[in-house]
């Protein structure tokens, strides 16, 4: 006999995938009063998921087969699919096809590419199915007590998963963090970007902790110290603060700093690379993005940097500004201002693919949900928020008044850290490409008329006049197409 869960009361949506990240944002959605179905590739997974939910076994529904857990959602029905990005995705989104009916919505929820999401939203453009693709930002402790969400797909179906996204997500004065952001592609986008800008705010809190540890000798415990006040001020932020605990933190083998028995070899899985090859497909310069995924590579080359330190040997000029109140706020004001420049570009890149992909992506709203939930949350986000709502139509982050401001107050304090560091051979290349986006972005006149006259002498690419005449090659000579 079918029990009566199965007939009287449907779920209100669905969830596949019962990993760590599935599991959370599953019991996060029974906690919050609605009903989900779930189901898990392996049967025993499922089973334990749901013996493990505790209270909230009445609001889960285990299936056993794709048939039995499409027939216990609600139609129209939204099933989140919360796999390893890519193939595997594709796959199971075929296994569901023709158990589905008109209006279904199947909802991808990790780390995509949007490419790949338009093209899954192609694939069902003359069917009755309709699809969502929704980046989701927290991790594991996020999905379970609130994330960030950013929605891409129809309005229509939008508006199926509003009731439900919108009591899980993260709050912030009260303000649910999640959004739709637009058609097919938007939601994964803007989570691309947001993980983009999240390597290089982390890169860039690893230069300071450099300059810290290796400049002026500062111990893990005496970083986490500095962090911990930092975090009471303008750089108040998930990332500060979790900086400050595990540099707090004690190894339990050897005693000493946790942080200094771990191996200087940073992982990446993907997000930080395509959010840096957007900004180049779309000319939209996002340098300290693409130092941060640069240096994440190059720490991978472990073998190679020993075997070059031997030839080299380690850069013995200390730095040249003693530690003390002076240059602990140039520190912070400098991560501060660098911090402005990696947002700022990020923010230049979705407003662009906004006009690129035909999405009208809301700046203030992006900024508002990111807020809590997410990796990159801080207190500069409400700030943010402010400014674009404002200046709604600003060409950057950094020409809206109040950023502004910022900038001239910060930028002295990042060019006198990065020279210092540079100076003493500390390698801070994020910090040194938000700087020197800021000094090209001011830059009136740049240098880009010879680069445009070398182009024009070996490829006869022609140039535009500062007087606007209409002669557009140089006086080269012959000699100029031998090269």
């Amino acid at each position: 006999m079918t029990h009566r869960r199965f007939v009287v009361e449907k779920a209100e949506i669905g969830l596949i995938g019962l990993a760590v990240m599935g599991s959370n944002l599953a019991l996060n959605i029974a906690e919050k009063g609605n009903k989900i179905a779930v189901f898990n590739r392996t049967p025993e997974k499922t089973d334990e998921f749901y013996e493990s939910a505790g209270d909230l076994k009445k609001q889960i529904i285990p299936c056993k087969t794709i048939e039995e857990f499409v027939d216990a959602i609600r139609p129209p029905r939204p099933i989140v699919i919360m796999i390893k990005a890519g193939e595997p995705v594709d796959q199971q989104m075929e296994l569901l096809r023709p158990h589905l009916s008109k209006g279904d919505i199947m909802i991808d929820a990790g780390n995509a590419n949007f490419r790949d999401t338009v093209a899954r939203f192609d694939r069902l453009k003359n069917t009755d199915l309709t699809f969502i693709g929704m980046g989701v930002s927290g991790g594991e402790e996020g999905a379970r007590h609130g994330p960030s969400i950013m929605v891409g797909g129809t309005e229509e179906s939008w508006k199926r998963v509003e009731k439900v996204l919108t009591s899980i997500a993260a709050r912030y004065n009260d303000e649910p963090c999640v959004a739709w952001l637009g058609n097919d592609g938007a939601g994964h986008f803007v989570k691309t970007i947001h993980n983009g800008i999240e390597y290089a705010d982390m890169q860039m809190i690893a230069e300071i902790y450099g300059i810290l540890r290796d400049g002026l000798g500062k111990s893990a415990s005496e970083i986490s110290g500095i962090f911990g006040e930092w975090n009471k001020g303008r750089l108040n932020s998930y990332l500060i603060e979790i900086s400050e605990k595990v540099l707090a933190a004690t190894d339990p083998v050897s005693g000493g700093p946790m942080v200094d028995m771990i191996l200087d070899k940073a992982g990446q899985k993907g997000t930080g690379k395509w959010s840096a090859i957007e900004a180049q497909n779309m000319g939209i310069p996002a340098t300290a993005i693409e130092a941060a995924v640069a240096a994440r590579s190059l720490s991978s080359m472990k073998s190679q940097r020993e075997a070059a330190e031997k030839i080299f040997g380690t850069q013995a000029v200390s730095f040249p500004i003693a530690y003390g109140p002076e240059l602990n706020k140039d520190l912070e004001l400098a991560l501060f201002a660098a911090k402005i420049g990696a947002y700022a570009q990020g923010f230049a890149v979705m407003a662009e693919a906004s006009r690129e992909f035909n999405w009208s992506l809301p700046m203030p709203t992006i900024a508002r949900i990111w807020r809590a939930g997410c990796i990159i949350r801080s207190q500069f986000l409400d700030e943010i928020t402010s400014a674009f709502t404002k200046a709604p139509d600003a060409a950057n982050l950094i020409v809206t008044p109040a950023f502004s401001d910022m900038v001239k107050e910060s930028i002295p304090a990042l060019r006198r850290v990065v020279g210092a560091a540079i100076a003493a051979g500390l390698p801070v290349p994020a910090l040194t490409s938000a700087l020197t986006y800021f000094d090209a972005y001011r830059q009136g006149r740049g240098t880009a008329n010879l680069i445009q006259a070398q182009r024009d002498f070996f490829g006869a690419h022609g140039f535009d006049r500062l007087d606007g005449k209409d002669f557009h090659h140089g006086p080269w000579g012959s000699g100029a197409s031998t090269f």
